[in-house]
């Protein structure tokens, strides 16, 4: 276990060189954009290669899609439920901050230190899954409820779902993979070269959104949307884990994953939809920070030493 500790210090080292840099003025908080569409364009969907181009892939994993794509379901409804008193906008950027986890940026790299590979297999599964949610249920909440004459156009959706690159990655590896057709070797290895960045790229990106600042009066609705997403996330993560007739890691990968933090796809969402873009960036730093403490922990209490 001193080892697995040792690891996270160094990704938490990471994190705070990347914050340090933006304090410092030698990067911008506005870089991060574009760093964020390398990772998520290039060195996440060569991971996902490297990943999964020759694993077994048990029909159990399938149901680790299917799990991400009903629990973003599920959480999504009730939170607009239990926000449906609030505002309109109120609850149309609350509604689409709910579901959906920052799985790419923000779990792989932990995983990778935690897990291994194996464990990016078990998350990459249950991020299909999540992907459908990020780019499809939360961008019809936001949409939705952005202006009061919006309607939902399905077609927008596809379209925006066709155009993740990472999404379209999972799909067509997977279905590779099952039809046991085998990638090209210059391919795989060029895959593994750029994949090596994913992890401390992500763990900078991570310190160049870290903001500490924020308005007071949000923390009512702070602390209202952290007891849904966390509490909910809890209850149903330790009951999938004691109840659940699967192996440890499948049970690992529920647990963690319904604690992790807000897809960042909401803060380019805040924006296009008119949302309080402030309130919705603070509200994703402190995810991070919480989920990071909570995986921490999770990991020392889960894994034997």
């Amino acid at each position: 276990m001193g080892s697995f500790n040792l690891q996270f210090l160094y990704c938490i080292i990471i994190i705070a060189l990347g914050y340090l840099l933006k304090r410092g003025g030698i990067i911008k908080e506005k870089d991060g954009e574009g760093l964020s569409r390398i990772i998520f364009n290039i060195t996440l969907p060569t991971l996902i290669i490297v990943t999964f181009h020759d694993i077994k892939i048990e029909t159990s994993l399938f149901l680790l899609i299917l799990m991400g794509f009903l629990y973003g379901i599920f959480i999504g409804f009730i939170a607009l439920f239990l926000f449906r008193k609030k505002q309109r906008n109120i609850k149309g950027m609350l509604g689409m901050m709910v579901p959906g986890f920052n799985i790419g940026l923000f779990a792989y790299p932990l995983v990778e230190v935690i897990f291994g590979k194996e464990g990016l297999t078990y998350f990459g599964m249950f991020d299909v899954g999540n992907a459908f949610i990020v780019f499809g249920l939360s961008y019809l909440i936001g949409s939705f409820y952005s202006k009061e004459d919006v309607k939902l156009d399905p077609k927008t959706v596809v379209i925006k779902l066709s155009k993740s690159i990472p999404l379209m990655t999972y799909i067509i590896v997977v279905i590779v993979n099952l039809i046991e057709l085998r990638i090209p070797s210059t391919i795989l290895n060029v895959a593994e070269i750029i994949s090596a960045a994913n992890m401390p790229l992500s763990l900078l990106l991570l310190g160049i959104y870290l903001n500490f600042t924020f308005d007071k009066s949000y923390i009512k609705l702070m602390v209202q949307f952290l007891g849904v997403r966390y509490g909910i996330g809890l209850v149903i993560g330790i009951s999938c884990f004691f109840l659940l007739p699967f192996d440890d890691m499948f049970k690992y990968t529920l647990l963690m994953g319904f604690l992790l933090p807000t897809s960042v796809s909401v803060l380019p969402y805040s924006v296009e939809f008119e949302y309080d873009q402030k309130f919705v960036g603070t509200l994703s730093n402190i995810t991070i920070i919480l989920s990071f403490v909570i995986l921490w922990v999770l990991a020392n209490l889960l894994i034997s030493p």
